[in-house]
């Protein structure tokens, strides 16, 4: 038994296959996890219900997992600030570079090469999508660091 804040065999497999500049996506309860990604990705459901669970959930459980060199979320056409935003940009901390896109920036960013796993969720907020790169470990006395 696993001894860490992330235990989902599934998505633990993924990020540890896939390394620096990696993508992976976390999407909402709306997002159309089939036709908007790349085809063949790996998919993680955690939409058990809805409101569960959540974009952050997700997104907290991966940020202690590895390093998260840049982001980018999907704005709302009118250019406004989605709700979600602001939970994924005090997660992320200021360190981390955070692009905004519009819807079909969006999906097409995440039907590009390198997407490692998409992941469902059963956040009900609207633009509670979020597609992350994977950093590297800084740290030279991290195995594998660079």
């Amino acid at each position: 038994m696993l001894r860490y804040p992330l235990i989902h065999p599934q998505l633990l497999a993924a990020l540890a296959e896939s390394g620096h500049g990696g993508k992976v996506l976390i999407g909402d309860g709306n997002f159309a996890h089939r036709t908007n990604v790349l085809p063949g990705t790996p998919m993680v459901y955690l939409n058990l219900s809805p409101g569960l669970v959540t974009a952050d959930q997700v997104l907290a459980a991966i940020l202690d997992a590895c390093p998260i060199e840049a982001a980018a979320v999907m704005a709302p056409d009118d250019g406004s600030v989605a709700a979600a935003e602001h939970g994924f940009r005090a997660l992320l901390g200021e360190e981390v570079p955070v692009a905004r896109l519009g819807r079909g920036e969006f999906y097409a960013a995440c039907r590009e090469p390198g997407l490692a796993v998409a992941v469902a969720t059963g956040d009900e907020r609207h633009f509670a999508n979020l597609l992350l790169t994977i950093g590297f470990n800084a740290d030279p006395t991290v195995v594998g660091g660079e």
